[in-house]
């Protein structure tokens, strides 16, 4: 099995969870406890937030541990807006997560916030003229990904958090797929949102980086873990599995990075050089940057997305025909057809992922794979 769908998951790294174990059998005390075993799991916590921070260039207490980058994004969007002691205006694209989308519209329906989608360019990407356009005096909160889950698309996100701030509006910062691929210190970002499964460390693991001087709204009440920010026994085990996993992601960076590009565009041009009809979808390659190291994603007119996926796994390479988070539905991607692909040919989508342990092999034979899939009948 070749596996192209780093996108979606990643395997849990060992190192993750030889750490996480002591806290799930002989260290397994309630961190909020006044005893030898709670106050172990406490420490245990607090040196995992010390070195998620480290990597973030944040403070320990910006950090708050959540079960997921879903969660992490309800907290950091929801929490600041109606925490937020000005502004009733929020900003984002069309092209952002679900988990930040139907965030903002819950806001919207709920709360009575108004809404405005920032215009993206053919690749996906929001320039800092386009975000400037939509900026009001009262804008609370702004929401942008520094990458792209299903274009692979990245953002200038120190450019864009300037304009934002010019107005006095807080930014968020989805960073779930760029963790372990591109830098995550000095973006000027208010608040950052990570998952644990795309680094490495257990599903159901999370944080949200929220820089300690604003203040949030908690979405959980209770007994006021996490500094109020979070209620509920802090999962002490999966924390430190994910502060081990971003550390490793980050020491790892800039070699994985080198080496995926190399293989990423070795997938793009065989790929697209296979069939006349392809388009890439996202930023070209030939922009340094502006695209996920490890992304490659497609259109191909006059095929079905989900029969090229299950054609490819026939033949042992696993790939997907967009984001997980949105599988089984029948619908077009939403980041497809905003950004001008007709809704017929964005359901003709394919999305490989490339990851730490994807080989240069590997990635040859995907690509002599995905060709003769692509050139047979359909």
């Amino acid at each position: 099995m070749i596996y192209l769908d780093s996108a979606a998951t990643v395997p849990v790294r060992r190192e993750a969870l030889e750490a996480a174990w002591p806290y799930l059998t002989g260290t397994f005390g309630n961190p909020s406890s006044h005893h030898a075993l709670g106050e172990a799991a406490a420490a245990g916590l607090e040196d995992a937030r010390a070195r998620a921070a480290a990597v973030l260039g944040a403070r320990r207490g910006d950090i708050v541990f959540t079960a997921g980058g879903t969660e992490a994004a309800n907290l950091a969007l929801k929490g600041l807006a109606l925490a937020a002691p000005r502004g009733r205006h929020l900003v984002t694209a069309p092209t952002e997560h679900e988990a930040v989308l139907e965030s903002i519209d819950f806001l919207r329906r709920v709360h009575g916030f108004e809404v405005d989608l920032v215009e993206v360019g053919p690749d996906g990407g929001v320039g800092p003229e386009a975000l400037r356009a939509v900026l009001r005096e009262d804008t609370t909160l702004v929401s942008l990904a520094l990458a792209n889950n299903e274009i692979g698309t990245v953002h200038d996100l120190r450019a864009l958090a300037e304009v934002a701030h010019s107005v006095g509006a807080l930014v968020h910062t989805d960073a779930v797929q760029a963790a372990g691929q591109l830098e995550l210190r000095g973006l000027g970002v208010d608040a950052l949102t990570l998952s644990g499964h795309k680094l490495g460390a257990p599903k159901g693991s999370g944080l949200a980086m929220i820089r300690g001087r604003h203040p949030l709204e908690p979405l959980v009440h209770g007994g006021g873990q996490e500094g109020g920010r979070r209620s509920g026994t802090e999962n002490v085990a999966f924390a430190v599995a994910l502060a081990v996993a971003l550390e490793l992601a980050e020491a790892e960076r800039l070699e994985t990075v080198e080496r995926l590009a190399e293989l990423r565009d070795l997938l793009v041009r065989r790929v697209l050089a296979s069939h006349d009809g392809v388009l890439l979808t996202g930023a070209y390659i030939d922009r340094p940057g502006a695209r996920l190291p490890g992304h490659a994603s497609f259109c191909v007119p006059g095929r079905s997305g989900e029969s090229i996926v299950l054609d490819l796994a026939e033949r042992g390479v696993i790939s997907s025909s967009g984001s997980a988070c949105a599988a089984g539905s029948d619908e077009p991607s939403h980041v497809l057809v905003a950004l001008g692909i007709p809704r017929e040919v964005a359901q003709t989508a394919v999305r490989f992922t490339l990851g730490r342990g994807t080989t240069a092999d590997e990635a040859e034979q995907a690509a002599a794979t995905i060709c003769e899939v692509l050139t047979s009948p359909c």
